[in-house]
Parts: C-alpha cells; sequence; structure tokens
C-alpha cells in the first residue's frame, strides 16, 4: 500500500466523510492517513460494536468494513445496518481467500469491494465511485438499457468463457472454477482475462456489480409483466 496520491482528491463536498471500521490498529491508521490526505473527514473504530455505539449513521458517508474482524464480522454488520434501515453505501476491504464472501456482499446490497494490497489511489477512487453509486441508485432508476448492455457483452463471450463467467459473478476462485469445470488452472486465468476483456471491467467487483444491476433490472421487468398481465385478466 503506498501513501494516497495528492492528485487524487476527490470532491470533499461530495464525499464528506468515510467510517472506517478495521480491527487492526495499524490498518486504521494507515487509512486514516490516506483519507485524510485526501482531504476527507474520517472516522475509525476498532469493531462493528464501537461503531454502532458512537456513530451518527443518519449524516451521509461511505462505510468501509473489513470483511473478518472478531466478533461482529462487516458482513454481519452489513446485515443489521440493513435491518435497522441505514442506507449508508457499502465497500469491503477484503484478503483473497474472503472474496466469495464479498461477493455475495454485494448481492445483499454492497457497493463494491477492493482486495488487499491495494494502492490509495485506488481506494479513494473507489469510495468516490460508492458514494456516487449511492447517489445515482437512490434518485434515478436503473436503465433498462444496462440489462441490455450487459447481455451484449455476455453475447462476445465462448461458451467455456461463460461457464468461467458464471464462476467469476458467484465468487469461485479459479481453483474451483478449473476443478468445477474439469480444466486446468492456468487455462481458468486465461478464461477470466479474456472475460474481464470482453466484459469491459477492470476488476471483479466491477463485473459483480454489473451482474447484480442487471439481474436487479430483470426482475424488476419480469414484476412488471406479471402485473400488466393480471390487470388483464
Amino acid at each position: 500500500m503506498t501513501s494516497a496520491d495528492p492528485s487524487v482528491r476527490p470532491n470533499p463536498g461530495k464525499v464528506a466523510r468515510v467510517l472506517v471500521v478495521d480491527d487492526d490498529d495499524v490498518m486504521r491508521t494507515v487509512l486514516r492517513r490516506i483519507f485524510l490526505d485526501a482531504g476527507l473527514q474520517v472516522e475509525a473504530y476498532a469493531s462493528a460494536k464501537d461503531l454502532l455505539d458512537t456513530a451518527n449513521l443518519s449524516r451521509p458517508g461511505v462505510l468501509l468494513l473489513d470483511v473478518q474482524m472478531p466478533g461482529m464480522t462487516g458482513i454481519e454488520l452489513q446485515a443489521l445496518l440493513r435491518v435497522r434501515g441505514v442506507e449508508l453505501p457499502v465497500l469491503f476491504l477484503t484478503g483473497s481467500s474472503d472474496i466469495p464472501k464479498a461477493v455475495q456482499a454485494m448481492r445483499n446490497g454492497a457497493v463494491d469491494f477492493l482486495e488487499k494490497p491495494f494502492s490509495a489511489a485506488a481506494l479513494i477512487d473507489r469510495v468516490g465511485r460508492a458514494f456516487g453509486q449511492s447517489l445515482r441508485a437512490s434518485e434515478v432508476p436503473a436503465p433498462a438499457g444496462l440489462s441490455l448492455d450487459y447481455a451484449r457483452r455476455l453475447a462476445t463471450l465462448t461458451p467455456r468463457e461463460r461457464e468461467v463467467h458464471v464462476g467469476m459473478v458467484t465468487g469461485m476462485t479459479s481453483k474451483l472454477i478449473a476443478r468445477e469445470l474439469g480444466g486446468s488452472f492456468r487455462t481458468v486465468e486465461i478464461h477470466r482475462a479474456r472475460v474481464m476483456a470482453k466484459m469491459e471491467v477492470t476488476n471483479l467487483a466491477e463485473l459483480v456489480r454489473l451482474a447484480v444491476d442487471a439481474e436487479a433490472i430483470n426482475r424488476a421487468a419480469s414484476l412488471v409483466k406479471r402485473d400488466d398481465r393480471a390487470s388483464d385478466t
């Protein structure tokens, strides 16, 4: 991890504060420095309990949660916040072994996840995107064109790449995909790279977000059609 690039400075008025929850003292210190250097407000908490007991969750901001923490995990905290109606955008920090959990977290409403190790510039960028995606989701209905564009990209994949794509967006590792499909790890890695290029994404979280958004649009369209059929009877 590197220090924050001074040229990477999101609008502090747009992303006023970041609420960090991580049990690692060193990580909290590093994250605090990165966000302060970028001109953001930052609140750091050592546990989910500290956040729940202390933080004002009604003010705008972005929640940055570690996946694995003693006591209440980041995933469990996300679920509890949803039950309580907290609508702050959630971004997860995850190790490679926790990617399946992070993928599931996105399916449960998280806007992004970032794998460790990461650069300060990437972190600032993703936090800004998380806040922006949340604003768009709350203010503007998702366009049907997104689902059509996702279908267009999927159509460029070969049958094997589609199988690898399914494994990727459900959080499977390359080793597990290779075992499921009966291929080699190296071959799956090649397919993964091709899937990322053809789907026009730069990281796994972007690919999962495309899939989750397209699924949500398709579900909404199906409900509308069902209601229309019911009104015709």
